[in-house]
């Protein structure tokens, strides 16, 4: 990236850059064998919170909440290039910073949607890295990118609500830390309006009646790093009516809410792994020799090389871009950008990391490189926050708007 932003944003990749180069990178090498030797995969490594403590002295902490209460108070233009960096190391660095999901999109729905007991309880020990968190959405048996499919319900019975539901690839609810739920089910299964069935409460963990069942692979992996995604089943759990977010019928609104900044902060960290993959690649063709010259010298590594350079100038200006109305007009009048994004980025991220895959052969797929991780976590993106599909729909949908 060779165009400059603002003072302070310029100030905080050069620390964060640092960051990465002096701690991040080498403790890759060190968190498989530390957590190999605990007593469960699913607890955090010593290197881990010494990463997260050494974030924090640097000042390198919350980077991505906008609201100067809670967090840096940058612009979505502003950390834009420092996400990116954190995605170079998907697995340590967001966790490092306390800017990894699915904890950053809770507590932007507990600062905005939370009421005071709430963020007490909840949003500050999440500020402060001392517990993790989930949001129970995705279940087995329905088509959950539509929302009016959840069968989850959330049940009024005096002063509490009483939770029943199953759910799947819950991200992070395997890690021993992951202290509370955000449930989205419906309160109004027969409401008129499709869109106002759905509410959220908080669950805690320890409620009785919660069973985190299994840990779902992703590709094969579990993703320790994360707290892996789970299968969960809430089972007429009972939780105070003041563990409600916002109002009866809210939970379609605020999940859109939610994602929006979601989907920008997975494409900003695509770029950084498309990066990486990139180095990899060019590390690889200058030091590998095959068939009597380096393949660096081959035309079609070349040609590799090259398309993926040009493919991630377009997508880091279209992310700018999307950030940067995100700021000024807000998420309602980035909708085309924020889906435009989410279509393009981890389609053409998986692609050049496919290219890195392939050139580094057998190694491409092993353990010995981080490219297989990598290509998992982005080929998943292309699901996550609602499929490609669902964002061509609506996209072309408000294409045509204009013509009709």
């Amino acid at each position: 990236m060779d165009f400059a932003f603002d003072a302070r944003t310029e100030e905080l990749r050069a620390r964060l850059l640092a960051f990465m180069d002096e701690q991040v990178y080498p403790a890759e090498q060190v968190e498989p064998g530390q957590r190999a030797a605990l007593d469960s995969p699913w607890r955090t490594p010593a290197i881990v919170d010494e990463l997260k403590a050494e974030a924090r002295r640097r000042g390198l902490w919350n980077l991505f909440l906008p609201d100067a209460r809670y967090g840096a108070g940058l612009s979505n233009l502003q950390y834009a290039p420092l996400a990116e960096i954190t995605g170079r190391s998907p697995h340590l660095a967001p966790i490092a910073t306390n800017c990894a999901a699915p904890d950053t999109g809770n507590m932007e729905l507990l600062a905005q949607f939370g009421d005071e007991r709430q963020r007490e309880r909840w949003l500050e020990p999440l500020l402060a890295g001392e517990i993790r968190s989930a949001f129970a959405m995705t279940e087995p048996d329905v088509a959950s990118s539509d929302a009016t499919n959840i069968e989850t319900r959330i049940e009024r019975d005096g002063d509490d609500y009483v939770v029943t539901g199953r759910k799947w690839y819950i991200s992070g609810a395997m890690n021993p830390d992951c202290a509370v739920f955000i449930v989205m089910g419906k309160t109004d299964p027969a409401g008129a309006d499709p869109r106002r069935q759905q509410s959220m409460v908080l669950v805690p963990r320890e409620a009785p009646g919660v069973e985190v069942r299994r840990a779902m692979r992703v590709y094969g992996f579990e993703d320790h790093t994360h707290g892996g995604h789970a299968e969960v089943v809430f089972d007429h759990v009972r939780v105070p009516v003041s563990h409600l977010v916002g109002e009866e019928g809210g939970g379609f609104a605020i999940a859109q809410a939610r994602l929006g900044p979601g989907r920008i902060h997975h494409c900003m960290r695509l770029i950084g792994m498309a990066e990486r993959a990139i180095e990899l690649m060019a590390r690889r063709a200058v030091s590998r020799t095959a068939f009597g010259r380096p393949l660096g010298q081959q035309g079609v590594v070349q040609e590799w090389i090259a398309d993926s350079r040009v493919a991630v100038e377009q997508l880091r200006l279209l992310v700018l871009k999307t950030a940067w109305l995100m700021d000024t007009v807000g998420n309602k009048g980035a909708h085309t950008e924020i889906q435009a994004i989410k279509i393009a980025t981890p389609r053409t991220v998986v692609d050049i990391l496919d290219k890195a895959v392939q050139l580094h052969g057998a190694g491409g797929v092993s353990q010995d490189f981080p490219l297989a991780e990598l290509w998992a976590a982005a080929r998943t993106l292309r699901l996550a926050d609602g499929p490609d599909e669902v964002h061509q729909r609506s996209l072309a949908r408000r294409e045509l708007k204009k013509y009709l």
